[in-house]
């Protein structure tokens, strides 16, 4: 049964969707999952010289590689700018705002004075009970939400508990600039009152932003009723893996980067997001499905975690091994080009994804199943055959030559019967046999390599090489 529970993600569209971001998404879409109550997307495009289509596609495309669907159309924040004002207005006529006609020069030169004595910046209401008849007629205006003098906010934060913030240390803020737009601070409560939002997931950087947004929610509650106050849940902040603040030094990229530079799939990033901050006993391997079942706020660290792209490729390993081999032969054929045999990578796949930890390695890994003659050879192939491993190869040319039957089986009995015949290890077969069938030195297991290139590839590469 549907709960009255709404989350909403707000991101900016002045870039690609970023790890914060996404575990933002991710952390608003569990819980109303895990509550089955909606979850909602609003793009906060108001800066319209910074916010583009490309970034707005990139998002999009992000959360639905992902998976995390909405229960409504994205809300776009830059067209409801109407709404916003009308919201301002009824704040200025009820007495919760005033119009400033303070100049952008005598903005500048309160600022310096209070460099100067070393005072908080912050705005020092010299309109707030002036009347507005004092300004030049025509003068232009911003409108600024009276917020309390006396006492101080509390915010009971589901993640970081209570939180209390002098009201002093919150200034009349502008809700309106000059030119009639709104400011993101109302933007921000209007839009989150108009959705139904009931709780504010997001990251503590915006903690403050909550106690200057407080104001205008109790105010036009007190003006008109029905404007309660959301639930805020204020994440700590994801850091690199030596502690500092994530940069792109610790990947702190696109997601879109970890799908196509990467190679990581959409449920092992799903899965390291969500252990990004937050823990469910030492379980570490969590299905979409789990995670819906076990995800609450309550699990969510006050401590900032650190992202370590190791850990990442390692858990992308595991869900590569649990992954549908024609599912993976379809990503790898898209990373190495068109003219790949999807139908042989599928064969393959059992082989080649045992110990990859990203797409690429197997795309790598599959290299040799579709090289042209001549071979080409890494320098560490090409120094594997010398003349001795060459003499060597044309007796494993020679007894593979009379092998029947092409299988792993057959194939592993005939070789390991001719190193006993040379008192050799199988070693010394194995390793110029992988430099001649693949031009490298690390494959597949040998044998898997003879039967998925095929008798007739094989044994040509084979004797390609043999002396």
């Amino acid at each position: 049964m549907a709960s009255g529970i709404v989350t909403r993600f707000a991101p900016s569209p002045t870039g690609f969707l970023h790890i914060g971001g996404a575990r933002t998404a991710l952390f608003n879409w569990l819980y109303a999952r895990h509550h089955g109550g909606k979850a909602l997307l609003r793009i906060e495009d108001t800066d319209a010289k910074r916010s583009t289509q490309e970034a707005i596609d990139a998002i999009l495309d992000g959360l639905d590689w992902l998976g995390l669907d909405y229960d409504e159309e994205p809300v776009f924040q830059s067209k409801r700018a109407d709404r916003h004002a009308e919201v301002a207005y009824k704040l200025l006529e009820a007495g919760h705002a005033y119009k400033c006609f303070a100049t952008p020069e005598e903005l500048e030169q309160m600022r310096a004075e209070q460099r100067a004595n070393k005072q908080p910046m912050r705005y020092d209401g010299r309109w707030r009970d002036r009347d507005p008849a004092e300004a030049p007629n025509g003068a232009p205006f911003t409108v600024r939400i009276k917020t309390p003098i006396e006492g101080e906010a509390t915010i009971a934060d589901e993640v970081q508990g209570s939180v209390s913030v002098k009201n002093a240390e919150i200034d009349d803020y502008i809700i309106l600039r000059a030119d009639g737009t709104p400011t993101y601070m109302l933007a921000v409560v209007v839009d989150d009152h108009d959705m139904g939002v009931t709780h504010v997931i997001r990251g503590d950087d915006h903690l403050n932003n909550a106690f200057r947004q407080l104001p205008i929610y109790r105010a036009m509650d007190a003006i008109e009723g029905g404007w309660p106050e959301p639930t805020y849940a204020h994440i700590p902040l994801i850091h690199g893996s030596d502690g500092a603040k994530l940069s792109k030094r610790h990947g702190a990229l696109g997601v879109d980067a970890y799908r196509d530079e990467f190679g990581i799939l959409p449920e092992a990033l799903f899965n390291y997001l969500l252990r990004l901050g937050w823990g469910h006993g030492d379980k570490e391997e969590i299905t979409r499905e789990e995670a819906i079942k076990l995800f609450t706020l309550a699990g969510v660290g006050k401590s900032p975690s650190r992202f370590d792209i190791k850990k990442l490729e390692n858990l992308n390993g595991h869900y590569i091994r649990e992954a549908d081999d024609a599912r993976l032969a379809q990503l790898v054929a898209d990373r190495i080009g068109n003219s790949s045999d999807t139908a042989l990578l599928e064969r393959a796949m059992p082989a080649l994804k045992m110990r990859a930890k990203n797409l690429d390695e197997i795309a790598d890994g599959a290299g040799f199943l579709f090289a042209a003659a001549p071979l080409s050879m890494t320098e560490k192939a090409a120094k594997m055959l010398d003349d001795e491993a060459r003499a060597r190869l044309s007796q494993v040319y020679a007894r593979l030559r009379s092998e029947n039957d092409w299988t792993i089986e057959a194939l592993e009995a005939s070789t390991k019967a001719l190193a006993d015949e040379l008192e050799l290890g199988l070693g010394k077969l194995a390793q110029p046999m992988r430099a001649a069938l693949t031009g490298t030195t690390t494959s597949p297991g040998i044998f898997d390599v003879l039967v998925l290139l095929g008798r007739d590839e094989s044994l040509a590469r084979l004797d390609a090489e043999a002396s």
